[in-house]
């Protein structure tokens, strides 16, 4: 069997093995596969395959129909399945569909970085109370050299205990990051339409999230009813002097809203792991706002988390070939 790899540099940059998949088929793979001028590159490297794996490579359904009929399986190196090009959002939702009228099975990772992603969140929430990057330069550039006092702190600094901590979205992720923020001493409110109630968070409703929260931390799907759940007049709900965190997908905030709260003070600060678009985009008005947090879509990555990725997407490929598929999101 042929298995090509469209885009496997961000799960494996080296430190990670392709065994597992070498051990199924005749393996390629590719570090990236460009198609933002088409499908050309995507064509000429997946003909012939019969496995398709991909991370955030799209697969159109013209894609997929020029591949049959020796593409049989279409493997997704994720938990969710669109990506985002630099002109915009490109959805999976037609390519499930064209997959499924072609009898070929899409398999996700449905979880493998909850750990990961909950603590980075609160990797997040550290930084901004106590801002630990500024005070070490500041330290190494002299300023405690020079410091008449046996300490100094630059900014002022934030304890969360006692503090109510706001989830939106209360999967696993949800929950992990609110058992993190009640070990913190937070209380934790929590809104999610389909969660069944699980400590520590007490559910509610977003209207109470948004007013009672010193910290709000997004970790819902991206949907159309979700997409700018972060907009102004949600803003304009919470609390002056709020944190907002994100850990999920970009879309989530309306990002023009965002960055005048933060010029303005409603916002005391953000941290933000996703963007609408990735990379960003240089006209990005949060990149200009001191008191907002960016990292490069980096919440899943630890090597432990990426394992965990690695060994989820061969056991999904084994079980189709043994005829028992799973992890299938076009049933």
């Amino acid at each position: 069997m042929k298995i090509v790899v469209l885009d496997g540099y961000t799960e494996n940059p080296g430190d990670l093995s392709w065994a597992g998949f070498e051990a199924l088929g005749s393996l390629t793979v590719y570090d990236r596969t460009p198609f933002v001028e088409g499908n050309a590159e995507i064509l000429r490297r997946a003909r012939g395959a019969e496995a398709v794996i991909v991370n955030k490579t799209p697969l159109s359904a013209e894609t997929i129909g020029a591949l049959l009929p020796e593409l049989r399986y279409i493997g997704v190196l994720a938990t969710g399945f669109n990506v985002v090009d630099m002109v915009g959002s490109i959805s999976y939702s037609d390519d499930i569909s064209a997959a499924k009228a072609a009898g070929i099975p899409v398999c996700n990772i449905p979880t493998y970085g909850t750990t990961a992603v909950a603590q980075f969140a609160m990797a997040l929430l550290l930084e901004l109370c106590h801002h630990v990057a500024d005070h070490s330069r500041s330290v190494k550039a002299g300023d405690w050299s020079r410091c008449p006092d046996f300490c100094y702190w630059n900014t002022p600094l934030i304890e969360l205990a006692g503090k109510t901590f706001g989830v939106i979205g209360y999967g696993r992720i949800g929950q992990a990051t609110a058992r993190l923020a009640a070990a913190f001493g937070m209380e934790v409110l929590a809104c999610d339409a389909y969660a069944k109630p699980c400590p520590p968070a007490r559910l509610t409703t977003l209207e109470e999230v948004l007013e009672k929260s010193d910290v709000i931390s997004l970790h819902c799907p991206l949907t159309p009813e979700t997409q700018g759940i972060i907009n102004r007049e949600t803003l304009d709900r919470m609390k002056d002097g709020v944190f907002l965190l994100n850990t999920s997908r970009g879309p989530l905030v309306d990002e023009a809203a965002l960055a005048d709260a933060l010029a303005g003070g409603k916002v005391a600060g953000a941290g933000l792991d996703v963007l609408a678009v990735e990379p960003p985009l240089a006209d990005n008005p949060l990149m200009a706002r001191p008191n907002c947090l960016i990292t490069p879509h980096i919440a899943w990555a630890p090597k432990e988390s990426r394992q965990r990725l690695m060994d989820v997407a061969v056991a999904n490929l084994k079980a189709w070939l043994n005829g028992a598929p799973q992890n299938v999101v076009n049933p």
